[in-house]
């Protein structure tokens, strides 16, 4: 998630952008303004980041703060977004900006009218440099409320170079062989993979993947809004597919049980840690940043990734999550704000980000030098070239009562398939009915 190269292109660095200096082309950088035309005022911003991810996003508000004068604030929301920022609007005291985390709360916070379209500049630097899907995703009703800033790319495969090279297993091209290089890996002593089961959400990443590549995006889009049902065959076929590993015990560490009691961050350890127990670990790209900064991995030699591979016959899939910023109507100070916006529309913004680690952007106008590494460039390639093909997460669209809760909705349900991954059927009905309560709600 931190990719970077030495380049001219260094004129886009964060140090220039501190300086307020030029863009790379020569011309002024925008950012509704560049003459400390916001001194005196306060942006306030809300996010779900914190630790590493606060401090990275805060190098970002402090360029922005350097060409405008304007100081900032930043409060950190944890997970449950929408309560934290009904309540501070309720209480008079509403941020300017919020970071929102999934499509499913942008969309809720457009409807409850809370939210204010975005300037003519943003959109135009949307239409310029984005792919026509991110402005598909920060619009509700016609309307662009949200511009992702900040993206994941959930189409990645982690793997130990020296576990496969132990098994003498190169990066599989499709999904059949992953599973065949996974028992090969297996039996060479090490499970095939590390899955996180005790994180329902990864578990929806895992479906996503499949069904994307498997069923294709139209039926992606209609399972998305719930325009057909979670009994349909596609869903049906995906499960199986999937439980063709879930219900291979030399495959997953530890069996099924093992699985469920692990979280993410312990799946990545079993793969990268210092006592590996598994050759691959599934996830986004932020799965490098735990295997370099906790276990001290190089990134493209001890932890590097393949594509999720096409299932199938299928096309390969890219599954994307984000963060898109929105501008709230009860904000103080809207000026600064959509200031602010306007800005990280910029490739110079995400730049600054890229450059700090930890950050992929689906603006294509971001030079891919701006990155810290090669492995992950290619992983920012592989998104920028994906084009409209990208699909956002299903489970991030989705009600967070069905696909965004500790223990229910799709998030349980698809821990109890990893438990017993015998009736893929009896899943998808049990999908299905609670599908139709939070959509219904």
């Amino acid at each position: 998630m931190n990719m970077r190269r030495r380049t001219a292109m260094a004129c886009c660095s964060a140090l220039t952008l501190a300086l307020g200096a030029t863009a790379c082309g020569g011309g002024p950088v925008s950012a509704g303004g560049g003459g400390k035309e916001l001194s005196g005022q306060t942006l306030n911003v809300a996010g779900v980041w914190s630790g590493a991810e606060q401090k990275n996003f805060q190098k970002v508000l402090d360029a922005f703060t350097e060409k405008t004068g304007a100081k900032t604030q930043f409060t950190s929301t944890g997970d449950n977004v929408s309560t934290v920022v009904g309540s501070k609007i309720e209480g008079g005291n509403a941020p300017d900006v919020v970071m929102v985390p999934q499509v499913g709360v942008l969309q809720q916070f457009a409807e409850k009218n809370w939210l204010m379209p975005l300037s003519a500049t943003t959109q135009k630097a949307v239409d310029a440099n984005y792919a026509p899907v991110w402005k598909e995703y920060g619009s509700v009703d016609g309307k662009l409320y949200g511009l992702y800033f900040k993206a994941a790319h959930k189409s990645t495969v982690w793997y130990s170079p020296e576990a496969f090279e132990q098994a003498g297993v190169k990066p599989p091209k499709t999904y059949e062989e992953m599973l065949e290089s996974g028992q090969a890996v297996s039996d060479s002593g090490l499970s095939a993979f590390a899955v996180a089961g005790e994180d329902g959400w990864t578990l929806t990443d895992w479906f996503e993947n499949i069904y994307l590549s498997q069923a294709g995006p139209e039926k992606y889009d209609q399972l998305a809004k719930h325009e057909i049902s979670w009994t349909d065959p596609s869903v049906v076929k995906a499960l199986t597919t999937l439980g063709t590993l879930f219900s291979d015990k030399k495959l997953i560490a530890g069996g099924q049980k093992g699985a469920l009691g692990t979280d993410f961050p312990g799946s990545v350890e079993k793969v990268f840690g210092p006592e590996p127990e598994a050759g691959m670990v599934y996830e986004g790209d932020f799965v490098a940043g735990i295997a370099k900064d906790q276990f001290g991995k190089k990134i493209g030699q001890d932890a590097t990734f393949f594509p999720f591979p096409a299932v199938t016959g299928g096309k390969a899939p890219v599954v994307s999550g984000g963060d898109a910023a929105v501008v709230l109507k009860d904000g103080k100070n809207q000026k600064a704000a959509t200031a602010f916006l306007e800005y990280l529309a910029t490739p110079e913004a995400a730049a600054v980000w890229a450059g700090a680690g930890g950050f992929l952007s689906p603006n294509k106008k971001l030079d891919l030098a701006s990155y810290g590494d090669d492995t992950l460039r290619e992983t920012a390639k592989s998104l920028i070239d994906a084009g409209d093909s990208v699909r956002f997460d299903m489970s991030d669209q989705a009600p967070a009562s069905f696909g965004g809760t500790k223990g229910v909705g799709e998030w349980k349900l698809l821990q109890d398939f990893l438990r017993d991954p015998s009736k893929p059927a009896a899943t998808a009905a049990a999908l299905e009915a609670a599908a139709a309560k939070a959509y219904k709600g």
